[in-house]
């Protein structure tokens, strides 16, 4: 009596099992109809039917399936199973293999055996932190960020809007942003969304805070898990459009931007940047604050939001006396030393400085209040001769005198009902 043998998976080992009957389905015939091919045997040597460390199995094609010829024979020992599993390289080391297959080498601005720490070493278990392909994330920012930035000089282009009403549009979008509980990222793309539009097309002054609202309302629908309705954006402009006006714009801009809403903001960078630089709270939200006064400054607009971001990180260690003030970890993950960094800073302070005077109050205000820890009333870093010291011990008070005071400033905030006042 001739044994029919099936092919089973048993604790990643192939087995053979003796049945006494024709088997309707085997392993073999199965893959087949699936479109599969057993590879385990692939590269073994065939023994003779005779051979005593051999097995052979006469399988019946199953029923149902279509003619495989004739009859098929398979043969196994145990001495040829194959590891069910085998080890797979990881994304990081194929790409690295890929960029040293086409002579590309990631050195960043560092010697070639300068080491750095693994700042991703402990997120290798989250699956959220891609830690695989991180690295590449950011190096495709680093180069998508520069179609996504605009004319330092657009606003020449503009005739009836300047520098000021731009400021004076993303202040009170800062208040909005702020009263509806959106997400960082929200803000910084609402920015980018309104220079880009602005860049390509003329508005008038009555439009402006309709761009202003339109581009918010495309952020936070990008951005947000759930968006303010239009109604919301209505209200908080004192019904001075309609939907009918704001939809029609939201046309506009996606027509515009070609609906190319996925660009690299300062808050992708500030997020690396402060885990590079292992920053603690207080730090974080300080960069921030940094950060955030640049965003109704026009005169920002040419450095890449990359920059912006090393530079507030820089600014901010600088301004809490943290040394030192920028590592090889941070050229490493940033791209920048400090030279290239000192004139943004310069700038960053400037603002610092005069956050708490003029009109536009929403960033110092934010950032005055408790919940951000009240990181905009540390004393600003002091510049001398084009270096950054740190003044933290300098008394804050002083610098911002009696008549400015947070109820003061609330005052005169609520007297602003929109932008254009």
């Amino acid at each position: 009596m001739v044994n029919y043998y099936v092919l089973n998976v048993v604790n990643n080992s192939y087995v053979l099992t003796a049945v006494n009957k024709v088997p309707t389905l085997t392993v073999t015939a199965r893959n087949e109809a699936l479109g599969r091919h057993d590879t385990v045997v692939e590269n073994s040597k065939v023994l003779d039917a005779g051979s005593a460390s051999a097995v052979e199995a006469d399988i019946a094609p199953a029923a149902g399936l279509p003619p495989t010829g004739p009859r098929l024979k398979a043969f196994a020992t145990r001495g040829q199973r194959t590891e069910a599993v085998k080890k797979v390289p990881t994304l990081t080391a194929t790409l690295t293999a890929r960029n040293e297959a086409l002579g590309r080498h990631d050195t960043g601005m560092l010697e070639a055996d300068e080491q750095v720490p693994n700042i991703d070493e402990a997120d290798i278990g989250n699956q959220l932190a891609v830690v695989d392909y991180v690295e590449d994330i950011y190096s495709f920012y680093r180069e998508a960020e520069v179609q996504s930035c605009v004319a330092p000089d657009y606003m020449t282009r503009q005739a009836n809007i300047n520098d000021k009403k731009r400021a004076l549009l993303i202040d009170w979008l800062i208040g909005v942003h702020l009263k509806f509980g959106l997400m960082p990222e929200t803000l910084f793309l609402t920015t980018n969304l309104i220079d880009r539009y602005l860049s390509t097309e003329s508005v008038s002054r009555k439009t402006l805070q309709l761009v202003g609202v339109t581009a918010m309302l495309l952020a936070a629908k990008y951005e947000e898990i759930i968006a303010p309705e239009v109604e919301a954006f209505i209200y908080i402009s004192a019904d001075t459009y309609t939907r009918q006006q704001v939809l029609a714009m939201e046309k506009a801009m996606l027509k515009t931007l070609r609906f190319n809403l996925t660009v690299p903001t300062p808050y992708v960078f500030m997020v690396r940047f402060l885990k590079a630089a292992v920053s603690d709270k207080q730090m974080e939200l300080l960069a921030f604050f940094l950060v955030e006064l640049c965003l109704t400054e026009y005169s920002m607009v040419k450095f890449p939001p990359s920059q912006l971001a090393a530079a507030a990180v820089y600014t901010a260690h600088h301004t809490l006396g943290r040394t030192p003030c920028w590592t090889p970890t941070l050229v490493r993950h940033s791209g920048y030393g400090e030279a290239q960094l000192k004139d943004c800073s310069n700038m960053m302070v400037g603002f610092h400085r005069k956050a708490a005077e003029g009109k536009l109050l929403a960033v110092h205000e934010k950032y005055s209040s408790s919940k951000f820890q009240s990181v905009a009333n540390l004393a600003p870093a002091v510049i001398s001769d084009g270096e950054l010291e740190s003044s933290a011990s300098n008394a804050r008070s002083d610098a911002i005198g009696p008549d400015r005071s947070a109820g003061s400033r609330t005052q005169r905030r609520k007297s602003r009902t929109n932008c254009a006042s």
